[in-house]
């Protein structure tokens, strides 16, 4: 008769192979699911850079269109210049013979003073209280900032347009790239050429071109070099556009029908 064998004895635990087996798999699943998680991570803070730039460049754009939106304005196509009720009297100009004689006084608007790939300057009642603001955005106003889109606002002083007015820079986006951002176009809708940038109201040409124009299309790009996506491995970038019709009541030139 065959002995009967305990039950304590017939009950076996894992062998040292076997447990380090099932540790060995257990570590490449968590493994596994770490980098899972981390790729994740990184995905979601990419896709976070690229929403706040994208806000970055909302902002901006919804602002230069509330300035655009009161370029020119007042201006002497609109108010009457004649009256003896100015006072003081009206600053008048004699330094190009081309504008308007009242383009230097504090109180009028000029319009568009001069336009860029990556600038423009314009004048206008950016607040609505009477006060006319000399309004600028160009990439490094500053001199300070080479990737910055930056946006001075200061209220206008009876002097050159030009070459007379002070500067207050804010900046507006970082990590802007130095492709044109502004394109303009006249009526017609002939787009003004980058090549013939930049254009001021120190000429005749770019007077009569400035008053022109009647719609601006910005196209801004964003790209941190420093950032990169985890999944293309390319520096993470993005791009907003939007375009804006104006009524152009331009001061930098006579004789010539404007928008307004």
């Amino acid at each position: 008769m065959k002995a009967r064998i305990p039950a304590h004895r017939r009950q076996h635990g894992f062998s040292l192979l076997e447990m380090m087996i099932v540790v060995g798999i257990l570590g490449i699943i968590s493994g596994g699911i770490l980098a899972q998680m981390d790729v994740a991570q990184q995905r979601g803070y990419s896709e976070q850079i690229k929403l706040d730039n994208l806000q970055e460049a909302r902002d901006f754009v919804d602002q230069f269109f509330r300035d655009i939106n009161q370029i020119g304005y007042p201006n002497s196509r609109l108010v009457d210049t004649t009256s003896l009720s100015w006072a003081p009297a009206l600053t008048t100009q004699a330094t190009y013979a081309w504008a308007n004689t009242y383009i230097s006084d504090n109180r009028l608007a000029i319009g568009f003073v001069s336009i860029d790939a990556n600038a423009v300057q314009f004048e206008g009642d950016m607040i609505g209280n009477g006060v006319v603001q000399s309004i600028i955005y160009k990439v490094n106003g500053s001199g300070t900032c080479p990737l910055c889109l930056q946006r001075s606002q200061v209220d206008k002083i009876s002097a050159n347009p030009l070459t007379g007015q002070a500067t207050n820079w804010g900046t507006e986006a970082n990590d802007v790239l130095n492709n044109p951002i502004f394109t303009y176009f006249k009526a017609d809708g002939t787009p003004i050429p980058n090549a013939s940038l930049p254009l001021d109201i120190s000429t005749l040409a770019g007077a009569q071109t400035l008053a022109s124009i009647k719609t601006i299309k910005i196209s801004l790009q964003i790209r941190n070099n420093t950032i990169m996506d985890p999944k293309t491995h390319l520096p993470i970038e993005t791009n907003f556009e939007g375009e804006v019709s104006i009524n152009n009541c331009s001061m930098a030139t006579t004789g010539q029908a404007t928008s307004c």
